[in-house]
């Protein structure tokens, strides 16, 4: 099925799917030190909600997750401020022209670190969207336990020259675009939604910009341009656990 999108022409038949899923089992990937996320049917005394359980007509579960530290999830600058903002609230266009790129972050002391030069030298023409695939890109990204293991991130400079850049939506396959321990500067987040005071936000900050973290771009996947679907559960909440899909254009 041939569909027209930003006078692009896709094939809605032949989506990519760049999430990683969400289960309760050990190959869940983990961030920020919490544990996997926990699926389980509802008991009610004897009655269990679940079919093979001989007890139910149907499966009825309770899942406990924690969006920013169990899977591919898209946050807003609610995420920083002291004033509450919702994702859903601030997503309410879904489909972008999108650039992904790969960069091998590089190498700075005790980090490994994404730097402005690196994404310059790749963003040739205006785009609404940019997807970072960083490398090595192992399959272990979609399992990885991240948690204590000073992951690669992004520089403030490189977070700037992407605001700067007017690119609304960022995606990456980091569980942060800042440093696992910064001391709370999260100076990349800051710097991409131009968030000058987290108390009392500047008006020029950028209310309807996305970050989405933890996704996973397999190697089959070539770099260049694609439109992008955004595709959020509809969670009054910082951050939402997300579905982003691509398609050739």
């Amino acid at each position: 099925m041939l569909a027209k999108i930003n006078n692009f022409e896709i094939d809605l038949s032949k989506p990519i799917d760049i999430s990683i899923p969400l289960t309760n089992t050990d190959e869940n990937p983990i961030a920020w030190y919490i544990e996997k996320p926990l699926i389980e049917p509802v008991i009610f005394g004897d009655w269990i909600g679940k079919v093979s359980e001989g007890k139910s007509s149907t499966n009825f579960n309770n899942i406990f997750f924690n969006p920013h530290g169990h899977g591919t999830h898209t946050e807003c600058l609610g995420h920083i401020t002291n004033d509450f903002y919702s994702i859903n609230q601030s997503l309410k266009q879904f489909f972008f022209f999108v650039k992904l790129i790969t960069i091998e972050p590089e190498k700075f002391g005790e980090d490994f670190v994404i730097t402005k030069e690196q994404i310059a030298s790749l963003i040739t023409e205006k785009t609404e969207a940019l997807i970072i695939r960083t490398l090595p890109n192992q399959l272990e990204k979609k399992s990885r336990k991240y948690s204590n293991t000073n992951p690669p991130y992004l520089s403030e400079d490189a977070a700037i020259f992407i605001r700067e850049s007017e690119i609304q939506h960022l995606l990456i396959d980091l569980p942060s675009v800042d440093r696992e321990h910064d001391e709370g500067k999260l100076l990349a987040h800051k710097a991409f939604w131009n968030v000058k005071d987290t108390h009392n936000l500047n008006p020029d900050a950028r209310f309807n910009a996305t970050i989405t973290e933890m996704i996973y771009v397999s190697d089959e996947i070539e770099d260049g341009n694609y439109i992008l679907n955004l595709q959020i559960a509809s969670f009054e909440n910082d951050a939402s656990p997300s579905k982003p899909i691509l398609y050739k254009i």
